[in-house]
């Protein structure tokens, strides 16, 4: 299959390759000021280095000129026979000033090695802080393996230009001090190479806006194959249940095809680039050349000096053409950075009006008129009430997409809502410090996510002040430890990653005893509808129990023994209360609840078991 592919490559239309790779949403353009701006202010704590190395890319300047003066100086005295006791001093100078060479650079490399991996530390950090920012409507519409490209990827593309970087600050000093070296050796004939400088840059300059896009392409094209790899790797049980691992790697075999060719073409650009600019700086100095010639044979310059100027205009024309190559390279590294910095400043949907303290919660709730929708097609929550006193626990039923997952998320602040208002103990929840709001709300989502560690580890993460005391304490009330006994090393058990070595009700303990730990005010449950055993199912409702007692809690019932445990039940179809009450009351008025729950809740009742149980010993077909 690869084959073909490279085959087609060859002649596809640059829009066929690229398809796929189109910005991002949040995505904006930076002009060039801006980028530099903002990529000086991470160097700022780094002041003291920065000089260091400046200072040291002068005297490696300085030395580097200076050696073709001292030939020059060894060739004057070549002619003087009174002079060659000179000879080894001058011999000697120019193995010092090699060694000093060497020093400068050895000091200068190793504090930008220092500096550039500190920026990118701090621009990494930022950059995650971020993508941590975001609010989940970001995720739900943008890939996490892009955004995971532009934090790794894409600031160490950036670290690598501000490298270079360097090394074309060094070749400008060594330009600089070379064009007044060629001034003092022959003015006339500098102003000629001056003259013919412009035109290498400009033709430099070309390169700029195709490097620049190229490289945006070859970025996008690496957020592909990391998106591509995180899928593949996360979803690889699925692909084996089905096998389809064929199928995924072929999906990758794609992408990574279509990363190949793009880098291809950045790379047949950038290419050019040194080529060209050094045509153009042969033909300059051919031009020198042949004029200087002439000088020389006139006698309007001596030997010594039209062999100083050839070798110095070596020299110089070798930064210039850097420097001018040098700005394309840059778009690479601006590029990078500008991807990076649109990541950064992305706003949050999720916006608070103030930033008030908040006190411990009594965990009154209190929707009021509340419209909600996640796209302008799909109004899920319209003029929506619903009040929540202090300690009452709520269960949330209703078919799918009649609203219950998006009012636990908009309680737990996870989604802006557009019209009406939510108050927590009377204060508006956009006027709260998120992070103390969310302090003291305790969430346990559908499928328990479990971080790579221990068990302990994982319950530690509600409160990371616990003891191991605390969290012995705490797993140990619910059904007195017993759970503990299932798991190999008990609480010292590793759970792999997302908790994969342990079962879906281990998950759902480990989860809920995390939330114990926590110790919030409001509890907000999207209750795992995957079957457990009995034994499991009656140790999970025993830790329920423990946390809703005394706590507002908000509940999405997938279990009969948790809608019944709940105070208030709440009926939803289409983002609108229709019924509310309890299990007895609900039943009794044969209504929407009453279908509910022989479609859903029926097979898991005690009567319907017995009835069942009965119906087996009776012998009938």
């Amino acid at each position: 299959m690869v084959a073909p592919l490279r085959q087609m490559g060859d002649n596809k239309p640059m829009a066929a390759i690229t398809r796929g790779l189109e910005a991002e949403a949040y995505d904006r353009q930076y002009n060039d000021r801006d980028l530099v701006r903002r990529i000086i202010h991470y160097f700022q704590p780094y002041q003291r280095k920065v000089m260091i190395i400046t200072v040291a890319i002068f005297l490696i300047a300085a030395a580097n000129a200076a050696v073709p003066l001292l030939v020059a100086i060894g060739v004057d005295l070549m002619t003087d026979p009174g002079s060659s006791t000179l000879t080894p001093f001058l011999v000697a100078a120019v193995f010092v000033l090699g060694i000093l060479i060497w020093l400068f650079n050895w000091v200068r490399r190793q504090l930008m090695v220092e500096v550039v991996q500190d920026v990118i530390l701090a621009m990494r950090k930022d950059a995650f802080a971020a993508a941590a920012r975001q609010d989940m409507s970001f995720y739900d519409k943008f890939s996490s393996g892009r955004v995971v490209s532009r934090i790794t990827s894409d600031t160490q593309e950036f670290g690598e230009v501000l490298i270079l970087s360097i090394d074309v600050i060094n070749q400008l000093a060594v330009a600089l001090i070379l064009i007044v070296v060629l001034l003092g050796i022959e003015w006339r004939l500098t102003l000629a190479v001056l003259a013919m400088a412009p035109f290498v840059v400009m033709v430099a300059l070309g390169f700029r806006t195709m490097a620049r896009q190229v490289t945006q392409q070859g970025t996008r094209a690496m957020g592909e194959v990391n998106k591509s790899i995180q899928e593949a790797v996360t979803g690889i049980r699925v692909a084996k249940n089905f096998r389809q691992e064929q199928a995924i790697y072929d999906d990758f075999l794609l992408v990574n095809q279509q990363t190949y060719e793009i880098n291809v073409r950045r790379g047949f650009v950038l290419a050019n680039i040194f080529p060209t600019l050094n045509i153009l700086s042969g033909i300059g100095t051919a031009v020198i050349i042949y004029f200087g010639g002439l000088a020389s044979i006139t006698g309007a310059i001596s030997a010594a000096a039209w062999y100083l100027f050839i070798s110095t205009i070596d020299r110089f024309w070798f930064p210039v053409t850097n420097l001018s190559a040098f700005w394309s390279q840059f778009q690479a590294g601006l590029s990078a950075t500008e991807r990076v910095f649109a990541l950064m400043d992305v706003e949050t949907a999720v916006t608070q009006t103030d930033d008030q303290p908040v006190p411990p919660l009594r965990g009154e709730i209190i929707f009021d008129h509340v419209s909600f929708r996640y796209s302008k097609q799909e109004q899920v929550l319209d003029h929506f009430s619903l009040t929540i006193p202090p300690g009452e626990s709520v269960a949330l039923v209703g078919h799918t997409g009649a609203g219950k997952s998006s009012i636990i998320k908009l309680a737990a602040r996870f989604y802006e809502f557009q019209a009406g208002q939510i108050c927590i103990d009377g204060r508006d929840i956009r006027t709260l410090n998120l992070h103390d709001y969310r302090r003291q709300v305790g969430i346990v989502s559908q499928v328990p996510f479990l971080f790579a560690g221990t068990v302990a580890d994982n319950i530690r993460y509600g409160r990371p002040t616990a003891s191991d005391a605390d969290i012995q304490a705490m797993a140990h009330q619910i059904g007195e430890g017993e759970w503990l006994e299932t798991l190999p090393d008990g609480l010292a058990s590793d759970v792999g990653e997302r908790g994969n070595r342990l079962s879906m009700g281990q998950r759902q303990l480990v989860a809920l005893t995390r939330v114990l730990v926590q110790n919030p005010r409001i509890f907000i449950l999207d209750e795992a509808t995957a079957s457990v055993d009995p034994f499991t199912e009656s140790q999970i409702q025993q830790a329920l129990n423990l946390i809703m007692r005394g706590r507002s809690s908000i509940i999405i019932a997938h279990r009969l023994s948790t809608v019944r445990a709940a105070h208030r039940i709440i009926v939803l179809q289409k983002g609108r209360i229709i019924e509310q009450g309890s299990h007895k009351s609900l039943m009794a008025q044969s209504g929407h609840y009453a279908e509910l729950y022989d479609t859903y809740f029926r097979h898991q009742s005690t009567e319907y078991l017995e009835s069942l149980g009965q119906w087996r010993l009776s012998g009938q077909p």
